[in-house]
């Protein structure tokens, strides 16, 4: 082995073990000190699930480079049993960057919009693993035609279609922190993740040369990525307002006072004007959370349910931020007042306590016959 190959690999091993401890702290942290939020939120989309499943990804190619390291010093690299398992530990990270999108808010709602759909992609990956097993076994010395590795054609197609994944939830994340650039860049370091295994089903794509510098820059930049990742959740969280700090008045129709310390909104008023539908939407959550019993105080959200789709809470946050004109690192989130609870079903976070309903809206608004249910919540 020689010394550039020795350094390139060495160099893979211990900036991916970096990230990936890195990571795994960063995770630590999040899981130790946001404990009571995370508890609280008994959403599919725990961030701090999604942070460990990421740093695993990034483990593997602490393994993958010692595999590759173990190769070449024992002169065995060039063998079809080297190069399988190369693809294998490529599969094996595909896995666990795909667990870590589950639980991304801003993952392509193909991955969230039937749990069956995650459950069909990890058999779909394990079963590209066992085909990259068995290809070599059946083709043998054939296994290489015209400049092609057929052994590492289901990588490859497994690693297009989750590049495409990966492009999709890291653009739409940062763009919605309001990191545009950063957002730019994520799409280059996933292509660049991409365009690094290309010589392992092309093998004279490239030079060594290029091969090792298009590899290593390639994870040196998804790496930062993803702790700028990190370190966004951790802002994220450390934002997120504590339920008994939160209070809210409902004064007369489309009238609210709310006073939320942690985003510096002491008693404003917002006026929901002609938008009725998110006034009584929200209306109705905080009923249920301040007179309900433990199962009532939800709501169930989708199709069938109380209220048709989740957008309708966008909404209500939408309206909220564009009222009260608040700066992009105060505006509110739709986590800051709902918590999912599992099962298509929302709460209002704001602790019974500190909401106070006008006992004549209350009235008019319970005594509507469209409104019965709630009658009975009340009383």
């Amino acid at each position: 082995m020689s010394e550039v190959i020795r350094f390139h690999i060495l160099a893979h091993i211990l900036i991916s073990f970096t990230g990936a401890l890195l990571l795994m702290a960063i995770w630590y942290n999040i899981s130790d000190r946001f404990k009571q939020i995370l508890q609280e939120d008994n959403s599919p989309k725990r961030v701090d699930k999604g942070l460990l499943y990421l740093s695993l990804a990034i483990f593997v190619w602490v393994v993958a480079g010692g595999w590759a390291y173990l190769g070449n010093e024992s002169h065995f690299s060039q063998t079809l049993l080297f190069k399988t398992g190369t693809n294998l530990f490529s599969i094996i990270n595909d896995l666990f960057l795909f667990l870590a999108l589950c639980y991304a808010d801003h993952a392509p709602r193909l991955i969230h919009k039937h749990k069956k759909n995650s459950t069909r992609i990890v058999v779909l990956i394990l079963m590209m693993g066992v085909i990259t097993c068995l290809i070599p076994a059946f083709l043998g010395e054939n296994n290489e035609v015209n400049g092609l590795r057929i052994s590492a054609l289901p990588d490859l197609i497994l690693s297009g279609f989750l590049t495409f994944l990966l492009i999709v939830t890291f653009y739409r994340t940062f763009a919605n922190r309001g990191l545009k650039i950063v957002a730019v860049i994520s799409v280059i370091a996933i292509v660049f993740i991409f365009v690094s295994i290309l010589p392992d089903v092309f093998p004279d794509l490239y030079d060594d040369f290029t091969k090792d510098l298009i590899k290593i820059t390639a994870k040196t930049s998804f790496i930062a990525i993803t702790l700028v990742m990190a370190t966004s959740w951790v802002i994220q969280l450390a934002n997120t307002p504590k339920p008994d700090e939160m209070m809210i008045s409902f004064m007369d129709w489309s009238l609210i006072k709310i006073t939320i310390p942690s985003k510096k909104v002491f008693g404003a008023t917002i006026e929901f004007g002609s938008k009725t539908t998110q006034y009584t939407n929200l209306f109705k959550f905080a009923i249920r959370r301040k007179y309900g019993g433990e199962t009532a105080q939800s709501i169930l959200i989708g199709l069938g349910g109380e209220i048709n789709n989740q957008t309708y809470l966008s909404r209500i946050i939408d309206n909220m931020n564009e009222i009260l004109q608040l700066e992009d690192d105060r505006k509110l989130d739709r986590k800051d007042l709902f918590t999912f609870i599992g099962q298509g079903r929302y709460r209002l976070r704001i602790i019974p306590e500190n909401i106070k309903i006008d006992e004549t809206l209350l009235k008019e608004f319970i005594n509507t016959p469209a409104n019965q249910e709630y009658n009975a919540i009340v009383i």
